[in-house]
């Protein structure tokens, strides 16, 4: 089994939880990323039982959109029931790196209004220690070399991710070589620096549910 098949099979499954848990007012957080699509796509064959959804991102509002799908504001609903999104790197705490589609603050901002945040992902994203994939932090232009000389202090090579202006017009900085012993430490150091919108760590509110694409078949952790 393909990773895309691995993708394919934990969406679908995340469906199926998703139908258990919404009505008919309902609206469901959509988040970003190649897992996320196969969930939209999925999503698709039972439109007429959504009332409507939520984006963190103009890419999935516009694959939402064109399966007739309604994509609202997050400003004019009172309540996210669900919130499905994918990761990049989650540990077995369910604390996460997000961000590498560049919609990590738009991914939090939803996380935190959410009900419940269901992560999906195939199996090559559960580690034991975060940090071997690159942590994205969101940055405002004019602070990036001050962002940058405060996140060497705190022992990350900072990148650059050239060519790349987030929805909400900033940039983003890359940490390589970033061992994350204590996500949630690091996730408000990094959120303390001046200028720093915000970082991929997903930890002081982790995923509740995370389910797992593998070949014996999609596994599921919740969030202790």
């Amino acid at each position: 089994m393909n990773q895309q098949a691995l993708k394919q099979a934990v969406a679908d499954a995340a469906l199926d939880y998703v139908k258990a848990k919404i009505d008919e007012k309902s609206i469901i957080g959509i988040g970003t990323g190649s897992t996320t699509n196969c969930f939209i796509d999925a999503l698709a064959g039972i439109k007429g039982q959504v009332y409507g959804t939520v984006a963190s991102s103009t890419a999935s509002a516009e694959r939402l959109k064109s399966h007739g799908i309604p994509v609202y504001d997050l400003n004019t609903v009172d309540e996210v029931t669900i919130y499905v999104d994918g990761a990049d790197q989650s540990n077995h705490q369910l604390h996460l790196i997000k961000g590498g589609g560049a919609a990590l603050t738009r991914e939090k901002i939803i996380t935190a209004v959410a009900n419940e945040f269901v992560c999906i992902a195939d199996d090559s994203k559960l580690v034991e220690i975060l940090g071997e994939f690159p942590l994205p932090v969101e940055v405002i232009p004019m602070a990036r070399s001050h962002v940058a000389r405060q996140l060497v202090k705190l022992g990350g090579d900072p990148v650059y991710r050239e060519g790349v202006v987030t929805d909400n017009g900033n940039i983003i900085l890359d940490i390589f070589n970033f061992q994350i012993d204590d996500p949630i430490t690091t996730e408000n150091q990094i959120n303390q620096i001046v200028g720093v919108v915000c970082n991929g760590l997903f930890a002081a509110k982790p995923a509740d549910r995370l389910m797992l694409g593998t070949p014996s078949g999609v596994k599921t952790m919740t969030a202790k």
